[in-house]
């Protein structure tokens, strides 16, 4: 019959639980840096709106801005639009049966 040895035991299961611990810390430092990141995503945003205005305040037309590829709202148009691209991809997908 084997001798259980609490000590090794002990050691053993601190072994797992650091383990389970590190991925846990790692989740949340990735979560950590997406809100930032997200956060930084917000601030420029709000740059690029006030400096589309400051343009269009300097004399600079919509029309104009657009021929320079500086449309109003250019980030957001072209993550929506990139989202409902997807969304059509996806459901094409999803009708045909292939994935």
């Amino acid at each position: 019959m084997t001798t259980i040895d609490l000590e090794t035991t002990k050691n053993q299961a601190r072994k797992l639980l650091d383990s389970r611990i590190e991925s846990v810390t790692d989740l949340t430092l990735a979560r950590k840096r997406v809100e930032e990141l997200r956060e930084e995503l917000a601030e420029a945003e709000r740059e690029d709106k006030k400096a589309y205005v400051r343009a269009t305040k300097d004399g600079w037309s919509e029309d104009e801005l657009k021929k320079l590829g500086l449309e109003s709202g250019g980030v957001a148009k072209r993550r929506a639009r990139r989202t409902s691209t997807d969304s059509s991809v996806a459901e094409v997908s999803a009708g045909t049966g292939t994935e």
